[in-house]
């Protein structure tokens, strides 16, 4: 653990905090002026973040799955039961993501699926956006991550 003392124009106060508690697993900020008024001073606790677990491949990450069928009638069958995508709940979206994701994955031995992986990836977009969670590199990578996860505690 350490500590970050940063010298900046108030207006860049929040935006310099939120830098670092993105680089960093960061405490809240104190801030003080400096001596003269001009400036704050800001002071954060901050520590290394872990390292990330390794991502599931896409066997682990669906050893527990239910066949694709199964998952395309849960799908069809949850969505007509509520006819407006946005006010279904997380875990219809993380089925439907890894669903695509299993589809798109065959869709590398079979050309006949054209268009697999870019509905695989926005659903998966769909998902970290539900999630809030930041800028992900793959997110495809992140929907079998959260369905290993999932998957695990049903």
């Amino acid at each position: 653990m350490f500590e970050i003392r940063i010298i900046c124009d108030p207006a860049d106060s929040d935006r310099v905090s939120t830098a670092l508690a993105a680089a960093f697993t960061t405490g809240s900020a104190r801030q003080h002026p400096t001596r003269d008024g001009q400036r704050t001073r800001l002071y954060l606790t901050a520590d290394h973040r872990p390292e990330p677990e390794p991502l599931p491949t896409p066997e682990e990450a669906y050893a527990l799955a239910p066949s694709i069928i199964s998952e395309i009638g849960w799908t069809a069958r949850t969505a007509a039961d509520r006819p407006f995508y946005d006010g279904l709940n997380r875990e219809f979206w993380l089925r439907k993501a890894a669903l695509l994701d299993r589809i798109a994955l065959s869709d590398e031995t079979d050309s006949d699926l054209s268009g697999a992986a870019d509905l695989a990836t926005r659903a998966a977009l769909r998902l970290i956006e539900l999630d809030g969670t930041a800028a992900i590199s793959d997110p495809r990578h992140y929907v079998r991550q959260q369905y290993a996860a999932w998957a695990k505690r049903q």
